[in-house]
């Protein structure tokens, strides 16, 4: 169910088509997010599930992985296959990935 922010680099990085879903808040995203990310933050995931397309892969994304791990069960449990979070989140993603990101 979960991903490792070296595991999505390598799969970015080979061209894999992913829809990278950050379920944080607005606030947050306007700080700092993986480029071509999609913003939809958690408590909007209910009625917003709609724009996702089921049959793509689909990465959650959150600070630290506690809220990105939430949206994959609740996805999964709404019929999305194709779904995992990304294990310690953006934190993870700076400190391992992309140290110029800006960290909170």
């Amino acid at each position: 169910m979960e991903l490792t922010v070296l595991e999505l680099r390598d799969a970015l990085a080979q061209g894999r088509t992913i829809t990278l879903l950050d379920v944080r808040e607005q606030w947050e995203f306007d700080l700092c997010h993986l480029p071509g990310s999609v913003l939809i933050p958690l408590s909007s995931l209910p009625e917003r599930m709609g724009e996702l397309d089921a049959a793509t892969e689909v990465v959650t994304i959150c600070h630290s992985g506690g809220r990105s791990l939430q949206a994959a069960r609740f996805l999964k449990s709404s019929g999305h296959d194709k779904v995992r979070s990304l294990k310690g989140g953006v934190n993870l993603w700076a400190e391992q990935v992309d140290p110029g990101m800006a960290r909170y």
